[in-house]
Formats: structure tokens, C-alpha cells, sequence
């Protein structure tokens, strides 16, 4: 049985719909009815997400560098860190920073273990793994929690971030001034400088009395002596800790008010009580050891050793947003790649030998690699539709548009 025109373009018509082309048919009940169609409008949304996305990235960068915030503080085992201003050993507040938006959670270290390599003996006392135990609380009445601090692994407290980046060992020590009171007593942060864990140590005792006191020197964690007399750590664990420094009496310039480095010692202002080239020589110090200063000016005594973490801490109220705009672009711009814009024509007339004659072609919107399997398609599902014979000869690569016609 044949086919009016009108019901070809309509069946022509259902099946771009399957295809995802969004149809629009003309003069559908006339004599020459055709339609035109259009699919990949997706693309065009691709490209406004990605753009649109962009926008949000720059202004959720532009929230955190107003209202974020990062800082430093070093925690010695058995420490709590507060996150008050007075906390932070540094602070680097963003420009429209305000003190009242830290939320006052808490964090103490509670254990630091670092783990060694002893298996390969020519990587030997290497750092394999560092795991900080940590209780935290959210606020002052809220319940301790628990938790584990590694390299790569931080912890999230009252929308901060905290990283463990840095760590070494802290002797305590209890100096003693010239009346023989306790002028300084506790931790002392050796800052790791060299392999095994050499780490250099300055020790400031502004209420000593009748002097002010002060130290600087090394901490070695397996000390062991040269042929030559140079001591040197030969393992970054604590197998022999020991204390090497020099001592001085005089103005620390602390009571002047300006800022210091913890890790240096000023001696301008100072007189050297000890040391390898004075006649007194250095202090050399074991585990519970003592050493008497000399002109009575007092003594220092090394306890223990105990462990630090450095930990970084960071609020940026924009990251998430950050992290959303921006696989949000990737995903608009993989879609603004991979969607082709694509029109398709049909019209429907009658041949000169009485058949319904349908022709189609299409059209790239931008280059299309993909066009000339799509018309393949069309034709197939067209002869599928219509029963027609397939087509003898497949069309050509670049192929653009095509013609079929029915019988009626």
C-alpha cells in the first residue's frame, strides 16, 4: 500500500524524536510537508556552565581570601592548643578578618610515634610513617573525641583543617639561677637542621636572677663522638640523647619589648660563661644530668626528651565552593567538547513517476567527524521504517546530505 507524504514526514518525524532531535514540522497536511530538527543543545549548556562556573571559582577564591585564615603552631606532647589569636605561634589573617568568627575548639597531643625503616640497610633510620594521637574537643563543653593526625591525612575542626607538617623533639630542662630558684622549667623545641634529627637548641631565662640566662647549642637523639672529637646523632631515634651548649649571662633584650626569634640567640648584649674555646668548656649533657655554670651564676639540668608536631591550620570558607564550581567546569567543558550541534532537514513530494519521494540532509553546527555516520543512520532507520532495500553503496565520509524515495 503507498504512503502520503503527510504520514512519511510524520513517521520521519517520530523517529528524529527517538533520536533526541527536537522536531519542527511544516505544512504537515499540505502538499509539500517537511520539517526541520535540531539536537545537541546540550552543547550550548556546557558552554554557560563552564563559563558561569569559572566566575564561581574566582568569587568562592575571593570569599576565602577575605574571610579565611591560616597559622602555625608547634605542639609539644602533653600541650592543648586553643584556637584563640594568643594560640597561634603565627597567624595570617585574610582582609576582612574578624577575631570573633574562631570558633574555640581545642586540640591536645596526646602521643607522637615516628616509625623508622630497619629492614634495608642502606635506607636505614629513613622516616617511614608519622602518627600523631590527638584528643580534640569542638568547644569548651563539648565531649573529647579521639582522633589520628597523619602526613596527608588532616583533621577538620570548626570548619579549619589541621595539617601535621613538621616534627622533633623537645628536651626538658630545669635551669636554676645564682640564688639557686627555679628560673626555667620545661620543654624546649630543638629545631631539626641536619640528618638524624640534629637539631639545634636556644634556651631564654629572662627571670633569672641576679643575670638573666641564656643557652644555645644542639640536641643530638643518639649522640656518638668522632675520631676527631666531633659529636655527631648517628640515629633519629632516642638511643643516647644528649645536650650540647654554650651559656651566657646579661640583657636578653626581652624587656624591651621587641619581638624575638625562639630559635636565636642575640649574644651582642651578652658575656659567654662556657664553650668549647673558654677555659670552662662546653656543657655536655646526658639524660638526668646537670651541669654547675660558672661564677656561681647557676646550673641546668637535662630531665627528659619529649616529641613536637608542627601543624598547620587552615579556614577557608570558600574551598568547597571552590571544589564545586570547578568539576562543574570540567564537567561543562567535557560536555561542550563531546556534544555536536546537528540539523537534519526533510521533505517529502512526489516523483515524476508517481512515487512519494523523500529527501533529508544535515547539518554541523562547527566541525562534526561523527555527520557522516549519523546520515548512515537516518538512512537506515528511514528504509527500516518504509521497508526499502538498504542502500547499495555506504555514503561517502564527509557525506552531508542524502536522498531516499518510497513507493507508494
Amino acid at each position: 500500500a503507498g504512503i502520503p507524504a503527510s504520514k512519511a514526514i510524520n513517521d520521519a518525524a517520530g523517529l528524529l524524536k527517538k533520536r533526541g532531535y527536537r522536531v519542527d514540522v511544516r505544512d504537515a497536511d499540505g502538499a509539500l510537508p517537511s520539517l526541520g530538527a535540531e539536537r545537541g543543545f546540550l552543547k550550548e549548556v556546557g558552554n554557560l556552565v563552564f563559563h558561569t562556573s569559572l566566575i564561581g571559582v574566582l568569587v568562592s577564591v575571593a570569599i576565602g581570601g577575605l574571610f579565611g585564615y591560616s597559622g602555625q603552631r608547634i605542639l609539644v606532647e602533653g600541650e592543648t592548643f586553643v584556637n584563640t589569636l594568643v594560640g597561634y605561634d603565627q597567624f595570617t589573617p585574610g582582609t576582612n578578618f574578624q577575631s570573633s568568627s574562631l570558633q574555640p575548639y581545642s586540640v591536645r597531643l596526646d602521643k607522637f610515634q615516628a616509625t623508622f625503616d630497619r629492614e634495608s640497610p642502606k635506607k636505614t633510620g629513613q622516616p617511614i610513617d608519622y602518627t600523631a594521637e590527638v584528643t580534640t574537643k569542638e568547644d569548651p563543653g563539648a565531649p573529647e573525641q579521639k582522633e589520628v593526625l597523619k602526613v596527608n591525612d588532616p583533621i577538620s575542626l570548626g570548619g579549619t583543617s589541621l595539617y601535621l607538617t613538621g616534627n622533633g623533639y623537645a628536651p626538658v630542662v630545669t635551669v636554676r639561677d645564682g640564688d639557686g630558684n627555679v628560673a626555667f622549667q620545661g620543654p624546649v623545641t630543638a629545631k631539626v637542621q641536619g640528618a638524624n634529627y640534629y637539631s639545634s637548641v636556644v634556651i631564654k631565662v629572662p627571670d633569672g636572677t641576679p643575670d638573666q640566662l641564656g643557652f644555645n647549642g644542639f640536641f643530638l637523639p643518639t649522640a656518638f663522638e668522632s675520631e676527631q672529637g666531633i659529636s655527631f646523632s648517628a640515629d633519629p631515634a632516642l638511643a643516647n640523647p644528649q645536650l650540647n651548649l654554650d651559656s651566657y649571662y646579661g640583657d636578653l633584650g626581652l624587656d624591651e619589648g621587641t619581638p624575638q626569634n625562639v630559635f636565636e640567640l642575640d649574644v651582642k648584649n651578652l658575656t659567654q660563661l662556657n664553650g668549647r674555646k673558654l677555659e670552662a668548656g662546653g656543657i655536655v649533657l646526658g639524660l638526668g644530668q646537670t651541669a654547675t655554670l660558672p661564677e656561681g651564676k647557676g646550673s641546668i639540668t637535662f630531665d627528659s626528651v619529649k616529641k613536637y608536631i608542627g601543624v598547620d591550620i587552615h579556614h577557608n570558607p570558600g574551598q568547597l565552593y571552590a571544589l564545586i564550581f570547578g568539576l562543574l567546569a570540567v564537567g561543562g567543558l567535557m560536555v561542550s567538547l563531546y556534544v555536536n550541534r546537528r540539523r537534519v532537514w526533510v521533505r517529502t513530494g512526489t516523483h515524476q513517476d508517481g512515487r512519494t519521494m523523500v529527501e533529508y540532509g544535515l547539518l554541523a553546527r562547527g566541525e562534526d567527524h561523527r555527520l557522516a555516520g549519523e546520515a548512515a543512520a537516518l538512512r537506515e532507520i528511514f528504509a527500516r521504517e518504509w521497508n526499502l532495500p538498504e542502500s547499495p553503496e555506504p555514503p561517502a565520509p564527509r557525506t552531508v546530505s542524502s536522498s531516499t524515495s518510497k513507493d507508494q
